[in-house]
């Protein structure tokens, strides 16, 4: 969370329960503007008012403050707020009209899980939303509206990204070069020096030196014994071995040339350099592997952030639900199955085996620090907020396709934040968006 206005973006807006009542009340399509309040937007059939909008901008200062980060000067910060309220309201509208519907199962989970977050039961939520003056079913909607809104998002919003063949040819060649470059050699040379300024004869009785070495490693003479005689290089003594070094550490006319031998081989030609004539043989090599992948199997509680959840309380009660599995008073896949807001929650959370790239950046980073069994702190993405705990972890080599699909996916999690913000920027153009000025 480097961006100082962290708390504008659509998956952490947030107000907390006990101060939610104007925010949540301006969410309804139905709610009255309240006495001594006044209307600063109207998107299309939604309303923006002057009290929510200040709810907002306090909550992003209690989160600056917390975070000890520096907001912009107030006029800035009310501009980005009510930018970023409107284009929740944006979404939210196209979200209804879309027809995609959230399942009452679905709802009532969610609904659970802002009293549990919240440490109270379904009944004390009744009456503190009693107490805030905000009807219960208003509130079970706007609930509906923040999941329907997410997953309209995400659907739209990938369903732009588009990616090529080439752009994967391209990112897979990328990958081999790295490993190429990770790839490690053990070299041998018989190095005849030639001196600095040596005339013609001079190098022409060097190169005949080092053409005598190779005719002797070529009729069956141990390469190590001709370099102890012949060479004239540090390693001699040891028969030439240079040792075990990463393609970056040793030249790249020796790497070029030994690339295509296999361990054991005798190099057919002499390479020439400033130094003098070079014979190399190839020890041995390990090769980088652009395509041999960890797998991890993890699984994850998902609580979704809205305006009734937001992403600090969801991290409260991660904390004491990673608590109660520590302790041993309840288990992963049964706290998983009460109270995540994900399709893995049948499974008891279980994400199934994944290769690298799959899921968001925030959560695969920490997702890979974690050992075995390991459970993490609460980790914030787009989705919500997660506890992920790793299972198992598995070395495999991809096959073609598994490589095609790995790339596909980093490629189209890379482009996701240019596809939101263009999508978000069509629905803002075809919305009615009216700005009202406070009354005089």
């Amino acid at each position: 969370m480097t961006d100082p206005l962290f708390a504008l973006r659509p998956v952490l807006l947030a107000c907390l329960l006990a101060a939610a009542g104007p925010a949540v009340q301006a969410q309804s399509r139905a709610a009255p503007v309240q006495t001594g309040d006044y209307i600063v937007a109207v998107v299309n059939q939604e309303l923006v008012t002057a009290s929510e909008l200040q709810a907002r901008i306090n909550r992003v200062r209690a989160d600056a403050a917390r975070q000890r980060v520096t907001l912009p000067p107030d006029d800035q910060l009310r501009r980005d707020v009510l930018d970023a309220l409107i284009d929740e309201r944006v979404q939210l509208t196209h979200a209804r009209d879309s027809g995609t519907r959230i399942d009452e199962a679905e709802l009532d989970r969610a609904v659970n899980n802002v009293a549990l977050q919240n440490q109270i039961t379904m009944a004390q939520l009744r009456e503190r939303l009693r107490r805030e003056g905000i009807d219960y079913t208003r509130f079970r909607n706007n609930v509906r509206d923040q999941l329907l809104t997410e997953r309209v998002r995400e659907r739209e919003v990938q369903s732009r990204i588009r990616v090529t063949d080439a752009e994967i040819d391209a990112l897979l060649d990328e990958r081999r070069a790295a490993a190429s470059a990770q790839a490690e050699y053990n070299i041998a040379q018989i190095l005849v020096t030639v001196p600095d300024g040596a005339g013609a004869e001079e190098v022409a009785r060097r190169r005949e030196r080092a053409e005598s070495a190779k005719k002797r490693v070529a009729a069956g003479e141990p390469f190590e014994a001709v370099a102890r005689e012949l060479s004239e290089d540090p390693n001699r003594a040891a028969g030439g071995a240079l040792g075990m070094r990463s393609a970056e550490r040793l030249p790249d006319v020796f790497v070029e040339l030994v690339r295509k031998l296999k361990p054991g081989e005798v190099a057919g030609e002499l390479l020439r350099t400033g130094a003098g004539f070079h014979l190399l043989k190839l020890i041995d090599k390990r090769e980088g592997d652009a395509f041999r992948i960890t797998q991890t199997r993890a699984r994850h509680i998902l609580l979704r952030t809205s305006a009734q959840l937001t992403a600090e309380a969801a991290q409260r009660r991660l904390v004491s639900l990673r608590e109660q599995i520590e302790s041993g008073r309840a288990s992963f896949e049964a706290l998983a199955r009460e109270n995540s807001e994900d399709g893995s929650a049948s499974l008891g959370g279980d994400l199934g085996w994944t290769n690298p790239g799959t899921f968001v950046p925030e959560f695969e980073e920490a997702m890979n620090k974690l050992p075995i069994n390991g459970l993490s702190d609460p980790v914030v993405s787009r989705f919500g907020v997660h506890l992920i705990q790793v299972t198992e972890r598995r070395s495999i080599t991809l096959d073609a396709r598994q490589q095609r699909e790995q790339a596909r996916n980093v490629l189209r999690e890379r482009k996701f934040d240019e596809a939101y913000d263009e999508w978000l920027r069509e629905l803002r153009a075809r919305a009615y968006i009216e700005m009202r000025e406070a009354p005089q």
